[in-house]
């Protein structure tokens, strides 16, 4: 019975967030309020709660901090070389836009936090977006898929939780993936390439001329992820502005759009995506800010301190170095706090169902009855078995669910008919492009949030080519005989 229902509140809210019957927040909340009740364990809906609060509230406390900082990072400048770069790459060609989208997404993901990578992501290219009008699901889709793919590195998370459930080494596990992840992202490229080629037939293809006179169309009021506001977009989006890091339309002096109110140019100017005269820039400061960000980084991979720790004293630093006075700090604390709010919001809500999905029992049995179901004749291939199953159930669970409590079955099944648990292992990283989109992934909310883009149109769009990237890597372990 825990199987059925746990499989139809998970159905439910999918369903209702696709069909925009019902808001993410309020169906995190809602749905398994509803069916823990269903189950009969009412009376323990208030524990269940607090225990999912628990579990991921240093996690809502690294996504604060996080926001806080890499958004200062932005403000100051730190990344617009790198931007830049892009830009001068993407020029005003729909193909070359999605293309540039999944290699901004790919190097920024190297840090291993996918908040900060889609931050940067949308920040630089969402002007680019909205000025031609391309689809937006397209840039959240393609960021989601290739941050998907490289937070398989071993710090990204997923590779360190195999190595420690299966007690193996995590370099074992991941150097000899390092090929059939190159094809994923490889796939994740040519996917862009298509897509974007799409966007250029719909759109057509505009010299900087032309983009530059195009009129951007207004921001309607965002209704999505917490309901988050988007006013002044108009404004925001003129050449030279930038789509600052809080998104919420914050005026002139206090968002990394310091320049929105210029009028547009003529077309000799250069098509840029983060105001190059914003009066947050701190260029006397960038080495200071570099060596920070890198010392910071360089303390998440040697684990030093926790990350939610890290993130509290390098905000900190950031906040206190580039704007030493309070009015300021203050300013670019309320341009980020709608992003603050939005996301830490959302992991809560989240808590309520994995808290609901844990303490009754059903992910358990969820997970007892796939295991169960796979035929003995599947035993020496299990490998295959859990490249498969990790695409459905690191979407529905959390990597934690997964991995600590899926995997070492999976692992046991197969040592039984002669599986390597580094095969296994290997396996199990081959979802992760698809859960990188899942509701339980408190950072996809920032993604959509800061993209003015409805979740279940995010889901939509994107599942499906995130299945098939996650089938590639897993074909192309097979292959490479990986596993």
């Amino acid at each position: 019975m825990l199987t059925i229902l746990g499989f139809a509140m998970i159905a439910t809210f999918l369903v209702l967030i696709m069909t925009k019957k019902m808001s993410p927040i309020a169906a995190l909340v809602l749905i398994p309020a509803l069916f823990c009740v269903a189950v009969g364990q009412g009376a323990q809906l208030g524990d269940y709660v607090i225990e999912g609060v628990g579990n991921l509230a240093p996690t809502a406390a690294m996504l604060m901090f996080a926001i806080v900082y890499f958004g200062v990072m932005i403000d100051v400048g730190l990344f617009d070389p790198i931007v830049r770069g892009i830009l001068r790459f993407c020029k005003a060609d729909p193909m070359r836009i999605v293309v540039g989208t999944a290699v901004l997404a790919a190097i920024v993901s190297l840090d291993g936090d996918g908040s900060t990578t889609f931050m940067i992501t949308v920040s630089a290219m969402y002007p680019l977006y909205k000025r031609l009008k391309m689809s937006l699901v397209v840039m959240t889709g393609v960021a989601a898929t290739a941050n998907g793919v490289m937070n398989t590195l071993p710090w990204g998370g997923p590779t360190a939780r195999a190595a420690t459930a299966l007690k193996l080494d995590a370099s074992e596990i991941f150097v000899p993936m390092i090929p059939a992840l190159a094809m994923g992202l490889l796939a994740v490229f040519v996917l862009a390439y298509v897509l974007g080629r799409r966007e250029r037939k719909r759109l057509g293809m505009l010299t900087l001329d032309e983009a530059l006179a195009r009129e951007p169309e207004p921001e309607t009021v965002f209704a999505g992820v917490g309901g988050a506001g988007a006013t002044g977009g108009e404004d925001r989006l003129r050449k030279g502005s930038a789509a600052s890091a809080g998104g919420t339309g914050t005026d002139a002096g206090a968002g990394t759009g310091a320049g929105a109110d210029a009028a547009d140019g003529d077309g000799d100017e250069e098509f840029q995506g983060l105001d190059p005269n914003r009066s947050t820039l701190r260029p006397k400061l960038y080495w200071f800010n570099a060596g920070l960000t890198a010392a910071l980084l360089t303390a998440m991979i040697m684990e030093l301190m926790p990350i939610p720790v890290l993130f509290l004293l390098g905000a900190a630093l950031a906040l206190t170095v580039n704007f030493p006075h309070m009015p300021d700090q203050r300013a670019r604390i309320a341009a980020h706090a709608d992003n603050v709010l939005n996301v830490s919001g959302m992991v809560f809500a989240a808590a309520v169902f994995t808290g609901v999905l844990t303490g009754t029992g059903m992910v358990e049995h969820m997970a007892d009855w796939v295991v169960g179901a796979v035929p003995d004749a599947m035993g020496p291939h299990m490998a295959i078995v859990t490249g498969v199953l990790s695409l459905p159930l690191t979407y529905f669970m959390s990597n934690d669910g997964f991995y600590f409590g899926v995997l070492p079955v999976l692992a046991e099944a197969g040592a039984a008919h002669g599986v390597s648990p580094l095969e296994i292992a290997r396996a199990s990283l081959a979802g992760q492009a698809l859960h990188m989109s899942s509701p339980l992934v408190p950072a996809v909310y920032v993604l959509v949030g800061m993209a003015k883009v409805e979740f279940g149109d995010h889901t939509r769009f994107t599942v499906k080519w995130a299945v098939l990237t996650s089938l590639v890597v897993l074909a192309a372990g097979i292959l490479f005989g990986i596993m």
